[in-house]
């Protein structure tokens, strides 16, 4: 756990989602990205790439990252990315997914969309139930919902990019509350789970950083990069700790 108002510099030496190859939206290998992660200063790098429930290359993803040299003081994780389907914290993942010992080191998974009560809802779909009626603190409640289930339910989980699904339905972060983030950040740590402060997408943002602090859970840094030039390089997750060290340093100098 970080310490409120002191942010862990070791926490930026680590990329633990980095995509290669092996998802359809990267263009570099994974020998590419280790190779990056070592010259970008790094000590830890989850070499992560997207699965659904037809996904059957993760034998041969784990062989590959086996086969691969790994430069002295640089740990190799493996993981795969797959997105939460819906409020029960159901998560699209291959049948008979080996975790831990002989597969996958971790479960990254996205909020790619909407965990809706009877399966994912797009961020159109989700605009639409909205504007018809749904309220904001109902949908926020779903959310919130499904990531706790799918926390409990997902072994070595971490989350990805987490609430970015929020902008894409016409909601924010700030609308979630402190209850909220409180009930998601208990489960975190109560589950082991890691919650990644994302590059790419520039989330969660201080107030969840914070929560997931206060509560004893572990936040990761994460690029998501698609190539490896992207590996290590940060520059909004720096920002969004220090923001979030400020929220801790203000909280504990109050009387």
């Amino acid at each position: 756990m970080t310490a409120p108002g002191h942010a862990e510099p070791s926490l930026l030496l680590g990329d633990h989602h980095v995509h290669s190859t092996f998802s359809d939206d990267a263009r570099s290998t994974l020998a590419e990205n280790i190779a990056a992660a070592q010259a970008a200063g790094l000590d830890r790098l989850r070499l992560t790439d997207h699965v659904r429930a037809s996904t059957t290359w993760v034998p041969e993803f784990l062989a590959a990252v086996a086969a691969e040299p790994v430069p002295d003081g640089v740990t190799v994780l493996t993981g795969v990315e797959a997105k939460l389907l819906d409020a029960s914290g159901s998560v699209d993942l291959p049948p008979g997914l080996v975790v831990g010992e002989g597969g996958v080191d971790a479960i990254v998974i996205g909020d790619h969309q909407f965990p809706g009560t009877d399966g994912p809802w797009s961020p159109e779909s989700t605009r639409r139930r909205l504007a018809a009626g749904l309220s904001a603190g109902d949908a926020l409640d779903l959310l919130v919902q499904g990531s706790i289930r799918a926390m409990e339910r997902t072994p070595r989980a971490q989350l990805a990019h987490w609430f970015s699904i929020l902008p894409k339905v016409g909601l924010s972060e700030a609308q979630l509350g402190a209850d909220r983030l409180a009930a998601w950040a208990d489960s975190a740590a109560a589950t082991g789970t890691l919650v990644e402060v994302n590059e790419k997408w520039g989330c969660p943002g201080p107030e969840a950083i914070a929560a997931l602090r206060r509560a004893g859970a572990r936040v990761v840094a994460s690029t998501d990069s698609h190539a490896a030039e992207e590996v290590g390089r940060y520059d909004r997750v720096a920002t969004l700790l220090a923001a979030a060290d400020g929220l801790d340093t203000r909280q504990e100098e109050r009387p």
